[in-house]
């Protein structure tokens, strides 16, 4: 059931993106960002837990600086597969754009994780490539919030510029899709990023 609204969301005799399944794992909790070319550029947010990735599209990205509020906005469930996906979805489909992994690890929840997502007050630690430490989703009347709380590993820099997408990686932390071709590679790096955000 965690994944109905997913799987009718696609075609997947058109989308490359994987059907998956729920699956519960014993492995350290894994967390991704995928950066979507889609309609609009906009970053997936995504944490395992109770065997799906729960997801958040933040149309600017993640900042790490803690006085900067970024919306974060509810999307489907995601199966575990979808967190090692890169590729193109074709035009038409849904989400269709490019998606690259930009960057993958673990999380782990400071409270817990069901009061925290019922309370509209998710409190956790990144241990990513790029985020790492205290972060915060908060629910709002518009959305939920992505905050990165004051520690060491808050800063005024803009990771979304300084950081690009960890291109053609997958994350070992998660069941794999098969790697892209070369030249499927060659392809999407020439796109532009920066459309309009």
């Amino acid at each position: 059931m965690a994944l109905e609204r997913y799987h009718k969301k696609r075609n997947f005799e058109v989308t490359p993106e994987p059907k998956g399944e729920v699956r519960r794992r014993a492995n350290k909790l894994a967390y991704v960002i995928q950066k979507h070319a889609a309609s609009r550029l906009h970053y997936d947010f995504r944490l395992e837990w109770n065997g799906v990735l729960l997801s958040w599209a933040v149309p600017k990205g993640p900042s790490l600086d803690p006085s900067v509020k970024r919306l974060a906005m509810p999307v489907e469930d995601h199966p575990l597969e979808y967190g090692g996906f890169e590729g193109v979805i074709p035009e038409g489909e849904y989400g269709g754009g490019t998606v690259m992994v930009w960057d993958r690890g673990t999380w782990e929840p400071e409270l817990d994780v069901e009061e925290g997502l019922r309370k509209g007050d998710l409190k956790f630690t990144l241990h990513g490539e790029k985020l790492k430490g205290s972060w915060v989703l908060v629910k709002t009347k518009l959305g939920w919030l992505l905050i990165k709380h004051r520690d060491e590993f808050a800063s005024k820099e803009d990771v979304t510029v300084e950081h690009p997408p960890i291109a053609a990686t997958i994350s070992a932390e998660l069941p794999t899709q098969p790697k892209m071709p070369p030249c499927a590679l060659i392809i999407l790096r020439p796109m532009s990023w920066n459309s309009g955000k």
